[in-house]
């Protein structure tokens, strides 16, 4: 099991303790119900859970009743999107080796608890040019670290 937890309402052990807890409902579920779950019981009253099941991932946003749950699993297709479009075809190993880029991804997406950016395209370009940015500063060489270095440059 892979997971990324992305908190803006929780610290410390009670954070690990829900992820256990809503872990066990979701995969319980049979396939035929709703995508949408209460999670009052698990993070508090007013806690809504939506779920969406794709290959072998499973996605898990919690918001409040502010927040529309069509929405919400509209923001889950925004960002599956978006992961396919980095990965071709986003599994696991992807998740576990790029695990920042995948940070990147999501708060391009989501920041702070708001949602920023609808649009996969444009994510895409954000996260295309951290990436090339990325790049462009790996391949600056090596600074020397003696003055003598500096003197000969």
């Amino acid at each position: 099991m892979i997971s990324l937890y992305r908190w803006n309402f929780c610290e410390g052990k009670a954070c690990g303790e829900a992820a256990g807890d809503y872990t066990d409902r979701v995969w319980s579920r049979a396939e035929n119900v709703s995508n949408f779950m209460e999670a009052d019981s698990i993070f508090g009253p007013d806690s809504r859970l939506v779920y969406k099941h794709y290959a072998t991932l499973y996605f898990v946003f919690v918001f409040d009743s502010s927040e529309n749950e069509l929405a919400m699993l509209d923001l889950i297709q925004v960002f599956v999107e978006t992961l396919d479009k980095c990965f071709r075809n986003v599994c696991e190993l992807d998740i576990v080796f790029n695990y920042s880029k995948l940070h990147t991804i999501l708060d391009e997406i989501i920041f702070g608890g708001q949602v920023l950016e609808t649009s996969s395209a444009e994510v895409m370009k954000v996260v295309e040019e951290i990436s090339r940015q990325e790049s462009a500063s790996n391949s600056i060489g090596l600074v020397t670290k003696t003055v003598s270095g500096w003197r000969n440059r």
